[in-house]
C-alpha cells in the first residue's frame, strides 16, 4: 500500500509540475519581460536579466522559491479561469446564469435555432429533389450527392439536433441526451452514474481520457486569457494570445466530439445490461418502455413502474 501511495503521489507531482508549474514559470517570465520590452529591443532585456542574476546561493534559493510560488499561483489561476471557460463552452444549465449572461445566451440560442432550422429546411428540400430525380420516369433533379453532403455539413456545423444551448460544444453533448430521450425515453444524465459503474475498465479509461482532454483544452484557453496581461504590456504578445485561444478552441471541439461519441457508444452497448441489472425483463436494444422504466427507477420512482408488460403508468393523484 505504501508503494502504491508513493507511486500515485509521484504521478500527481509530475502532472502538477507539467500542467501548472512549468507553464506558470513561463508566464511569470513573460510578464517580467513584457514590463521592460519596448518593441523588439531585446538587447535592453538582456541587460535587465544581468542585473537580476543572484550573487550567491542564498539569493538563488530565494529566487527559486519566489518563482515557484508565483508559478504555482498563476497555474492555479489558469486552471480556475479554464473552469469558467468550460462552463461557457459547454453551457450546461445556462438558464441559471446571472441575468445579463442568461439573456445573451437566450439570444444566442434563438439565433442558432433559426440558423439550424433554415439549414435543415434547405437540406430536406434538396434531399426530396434528389430522391425524386432517382425515380424512373422523372426528369433529373439537378441535385448531386455533393450538394446533399454540403447541405448536411451546414446543418451539422450548427448542431446535430435542434439547438438547446448557446454553443456548438454544449449542443454536441446535449444532442446525445436529446437523441436517447426521443428514441426510448431514457434520461441519460440520471442513468449515467449507474451505467458508469457497469462499464468495463477499457471503456471508462477511454471516456475519462476524453474528458481530461476537454479540461486540458479549457485550461489552455485559461492561459490565453491570462496572457492578455502580457499583450497589454507588450503588444506583439497579442499574436500569442490569439494563437493560444484558437488552438484551445479547436482542441476543445475535437475533445467534445470524441467524448460525446464515446458516451453515446457506451450507452448503446451497455444500457441493456444495466436494464437487466435493475431487474427489468429486457433483451435487445432499448425500447421506449424499458428506457422510461430505467429513468423512473434511477430517479427513485420505482413505485410507479409495473415491471411486467406495458408502458409504465404514473400514479394517479388522490
Amino acid at each position: 500500500m505504501t508503494g502504491l501511495l508513493a507511486e500515485v503521489g509521484k504521478k500527481f507531482a509530475e502532472r502538477w509540475l507539467t500542467l501548472l508549474v512549468l507553464p506558470g514559470v513561463l508566464y511569470v517570465c513573460a510578464v517580467a519581460a513584457a514590463r521592460h520590452l519596448k518593441g523588439f529591443d531585446v538587447a535592453s532585456l538582456a541587460g535587465r536579466v544581468e542585473t537580476l542574476t543572484p550573487r550567491d546561493n542564498a539569493s538563488a534559493l530565494v529566487y527559486m522559491v519566489v518563482l515557484g510560488v508565483a508559478a504555482a499561483t498563476v497555474g492555479l489561476a489558469a486552471s480556475a479561469v479554464g473552469s469558467l471557460v468550460e462552463r461557457l463552452w459547454l453551457a450546461e444549465g445556462w438558464q441559471s446564469w446571472p441575468r445579463p449572461l442568461r439573456e445573451l445566451a437566450l439570444l444566442r440560442v434563438s439565433a442558432r435555432q433559426r440558423r439550424w432550422d433554415d439549414a435543415h429546411r434547405v437540406e430536406g428540400a434538396l434531399r426530396e429533389r434528389y430522391l425524386s430525380g432517382r425515380i424512373p420516369g422523372n426528369p433529373p433533379s439537378g441535385v448531386s450527392e455533393l450538394d446533399l453532403d454540403l447541405a448536411l455539413s451546414r446543418v451539422l456545423a450548427t448542431a446535430q439536433e435542434s439547438p438547446a444551448r448557446p454553443t456548438w460544444m454544449g449542443d454536441r453533448l446535449q444532442a446525445v441526451v436529446t437523441r436517447y430521450r426521443q428514441e426510448c425515453g431514457l434520461d441519460l444524465p440520471s442513468v449515467w452514474p449507474f451505467l458508469w459503474l457497469m462499464l468495463p475498465d477499457q471503456a471508462r479509461t477511454e471516456i475519462r481520457e476524453a474528458r481530461e482532454r476537454i479540461t486540458r483544452a479549457t485550461t489552455l484557453a485559461g492561459w490565453a486569457v491570462l496572457y492578455t496581461a502580457v499583450a497589454v504590456l507588450w503588444w506583439p504578445a497579442s499574436v500569442v494570445v490569439a494563437g493560444l485561444f484558437v488552438t484551445a478552441r479547436q482542441r476543445g471541439r475535437r475533445a467534445v466530439e470524441t467524448y460525446a461519441v464515446l458516451v453515446e457508444a457506451a450507452t448503446r452497448l451497455h444500457a441493456p445490461e444495466l436494464a437487466r441489472g435493475l431487474g427489468l425483463d429486457h433483451h435487445g436494444p432499448l425500447d421506449a418502455r424499458t428506457g422510461r422504466a430505467m429513468t423512473l427507477l434511477v430517479q427513485g420512482q420505482s413505485h410507479v413502474i409495473p415491471l411486467t408488460v406495458g408502458w409504465p403508468q404514473p400514479r394517479q393523484p388522490v
